[in-house]
């Protein structure tokens, strides 16, 4: 791994705050997720399951975790099984974890090859009731490739099929949602390293780049600072590109006179950081433009004051809309007679600014959250108001990411990214 080793405490503290909610005798199983092939003998690069990763810090293929907090025998309450490696596998494909490796890195003590999963599974599932299953139920989830967890969940309820069934994913909402203070500093370390990033590319834009040279300015700084890749798919976007909104081609050449979206992050330890920058590429905005920029940095601002334990997030959607409704009139993009007349299912507002204005983030760019629940201190959003105006040939989209605090505003994690429009102008052009 390119990131530093992760203090252990952080996953012990997880699996506990998991254990707490589930059911007497029961047993809750995480497995990795697959290496997909491409074709011939190559392979996707490894990305581990998120949720193993949370409760165990493993991040290497083939791994199950298995918790069983009231198992009468001690030392099969918390079981972690590994690919066992060897010289043949340290020499072809690097060095994997030992036994004395794993405990290092995930508190857990028992530790066994995967071969051995099947014998010490059913001598666990002797003395267990209910079996815990991992479902992905991400609001945004369309998931059609069988994965690992899926194939072994089949396999497990085949099985055991006189074991109550669970759902290990209503507690991984909530317990993801609520970031401890490493994960705060992992995430902050990834905002950190995307400030990098922006800066560099700062100096590099210029009429006449393209945009995929300017993603490769970023992806040089990102890895060069021990990230291992981009957190989602970057966005470089310039002129009219910026209108879609999930434009990931950049392929094409930026013009004297245009604005160029980024909606870059930087991943650390499997940390996600999710910004949207939007400058001149001239290095000076025109007055419209500028004009249309202050706008949206004005919701951005007032939408993460609201922010704030409790604060339930459709209630709040609502509230950024009246505020982003407001800036559009100003900026005549909208009349009275608009708003007058709107659908309160699409309101007026919609047509320049047609996405939700936050999530949830930390493992996963849109991480896990319950979404009808009041929010709550240590949940980390983005923050992310746009304006598109295809008419004109620009459109802007200005997020940071921010942390619920106890008391008072919210947390930036990206404050010392340049965001004003005049100090996007100075440092372009110092």
């Amino acid at each position: 791994m390119k990131y530093d080793p992760i203090d252990s405490s952080l996953f012990i503290e997880n699996r506990k705050n998991f254990m707490a909610k589930m059911k007497p005798n029961s047993i809750a199983v995480f497995n990795s997720n697959d290496v997909y092939p491409v074709s011939a003998d190559s392979a996707l690069p490894f990305e581990q399951h998120r949720d193993i990763f949370f409760l165990s810090g493993v991040d290497q293929e083939e791994s199950v975790l298995l918790l069983f907090p009231n198992c009468p025998k001690e030392h099969l309450r918390e079981v972690l099984f590994l690919r066992e490696t060897n010289e043949h596998i340290a020499v072809w494909e690097g060095a994997k974890l030992t036994k004395e490796k794993a405990l290092v890195t995930s508190g857990i003590k028992s530790v066994y090859w995967l071969q051995d999963l099947e014998k010490v599974l059913a001598e666990m599932m002797a003395l267990a009731e209910n079996v815990y299953i991992n479902t992905n139920e991400h609001y945004r989830a369309s998931v059609e490739t069988e994965t690992r967890e899926a194939r072994f969940t089949k396999w497990l309820l085949a099985k055991y099929p006189a074991h109550s069934v669970a759902k290990s994913n209503p507690i991984l909402q909530h317990l993801r949602s609520l970031k401890n203070p490493i994960e705060l500093a992992l995430i902050q370390k990834a905002c950190d390293i995307t400030e990098k990033g922006f800066r560099r590319v700062l100096d590099f834009i210029k009429p006449g780049v393209w945009e995929y040279e300017i993603e490769a300015e970023y992806i040089h700084e990102f890895i060069r600072n021990r990230s291992k890749r981009f957190a989602y798919t970057p966005i470089i976007a310039s002129g009219n590109n910026a209108n879609v909104l999930h434009y990931i081609e950049n392929n094409q050449q930026c013009k004297a006179g245009d604005l160029i979206l980024m909606d870059v992050g930087a991943q650390y330890a499997n940390y996600a950081s999710d910004m949207t920058r939007t400058v001149p590429v001239s290095g000076r905005f025109s007055e419209r433009q500028k004009a249309v920029y202050n706008a949206v940095n004005h919701v951005k601002n007032e939408a993460t004051k609201l922010l704030v334990p409790g604060t339930i997030w459709a209630d709040y959607h609502k509230e950024v809309g009246k505020i982003m409704t407001s800036e559009l009139l100003d900026l005549k993009l909208i009349d009275k007679a608009d708003v007058q007349n709107e659908d309160p299912n699409w309101p007026a507002y919609k047509k320049y600014f047609m996405h939700g204005t936050s999530h949830h983030m930390g493992l996963d760019t849109h991480d896990y959250g319950l979404l009808h629940q009041p929010m709550q201190a240590n949940m980390v959003f983005t923050v992310e108001p746009g304006i598109y105006i295809p008419k004109e040939g620009f459109g802007i989209r200005l997020e940071d990411d921010v942390v619920i605090q106890e008391n008072g505003a919210p947390f930036n994690l990206m404050r010392n990214i340049p965001i004003d429009a005049d100090e996007i102008e100075d440092i372009m052009n110092s």
